[in-house]
């Protein structure tokens, strides 16, 4: 993988879909908290769950810092897994509260790396979270190497069936040094790709990666 691969995947996404301007939130906290509630779901499911939120006046860092895990879980059922992210919430909220006085957009006002290792540290924050959090609300660049793209990248034959996220993370940003604005189309331009196209039984067929994708030339270009 070198910086024309990644930029050649970025064109071709982009022209294929347009700009999809993530992440769908109205502040800073929002994106946060989706970001909790979106683990292992659909987005629809964690935008239920942030709307049950609003209307029952939890979705702020002091509200959720001191709900009864129960009201939070109550509140967040369409998100699944509601007692585990009930928990993570909570602990989200305190460490906002501790670590950035309540508002995580200070969290840009750091260095990135500071903020990715704090973030690392809260209860239920892995680095797939981590990062959103660091690329949409500390606008810091960083690569989501989520399920769609270690999929992705493997198709493409940039990277090995197994290869760990943080491997294929610090590849894309040695490879393709962009601003945080990019990463960010990047990442959702692949989400999409994802979902739309590169599923788990791929659509190669009409596929706006095919010039620069090693599968339908190994497999024989999937259904």
């Amino acid at each position: 993988m070198n910086t024309e691969d990644v930029a050649s995947l970025y064109r071709l996404l982009l022209r294929a879909y347009g700009r999809q301007g993530w992440w769908p939130a109205d502040d800073p906290w929002e994106v946060c908290v989706g970001a909790i509630l979106t683990q292992r779901v659909a987005w629809r499911n964690a935008e239920a769950a942030l709307s049950r939120l609003r209307r029952t006046n939890l979705l702020s860092p002091t509200a959720l810092s001191l709900a009864p895990i129960e009201a939070i879980a109550e509140a967040i059922r369409p998100a699944l897994f509601y007692n585990a992210k009930a928990k993570k919430l909570k602990a989200l909220a305190k460490a906002v509260i501790e670590n950035w006085g309540g508002d995580p957009a200070t969290m840009r006002d750091e260095p990135p790396d500071a903020v990715r290792t704090a973030l690392l540290g809260i209860h239920g924050v892995g680095s797939e979270t981590a990062d959103a959090i660091l690329l949409y609300v500390a606008k810091q660049p960083t690569f989501v190497a989520d399920r769609y793209a270690l999929r992705l990248f493997e198709r493409l034959g940039w990277s090995s069936a197994g290869t760990r996220y943080e491997a294929v993370r610090a590849a894309v940003m040695a490879a393709w040094p962009a601003d945080a604005d990019a990463h960010g189309e990047l990442h959702a331009l692949i989400v999409r790709h994802g979902k739309e196209r590169c599923g788990s039984s791929p659509t190669c067929s009409g596929c706006p990666l095919l010039p620069i994708c090693s599968r339908p030339r190994q497999k024989g270009g999937g259904r």
